[in-house]
């Protein structure tokens, strides 16, 4: 993937997260971790490699926001997304 279409993914991830943020039912700690990666879509000026590991903490943030538990479908998509994370963050 480029890194354009990858800044393209995280622009829409970042907006499914706002719409999950807005809602009563949804912890909002859940999206800490990527908060705390200080890695936005609009900062074009950070790498690729910084993109990709903040898309995936995304994805396992939102995946954990839309399962019942760690088996239904959002969760073992969550539990991958935090392995493809884990393995994002050991290449920067």
């Amino acid at each position: 993937m480029h890194k354009d279409e990858l800044l393209e993914l995280h622009e829409q991830m970042v907006t499914i997260m706002d719409h999950f943020s807005e809602r009563e039912d949804v912890d909002e700690t859940r999206f800490e971790a990527y908060h705390g990666l200080g890695v936005d879509p609009s900062h074009v000026h950070k790498s690729k490699s910084e993109h990709k590991h903040a898309v995936f903490v995304l994805g396992n943030a939102l995946a954990s926001a839309m399962s019942e538990d760690e088996f239904s479908n959002a969760g073992r998509v969550g539990k991958r997304m935090e392995e493809l994370a884990q393995d994002a963050e050991n290449k920067l």
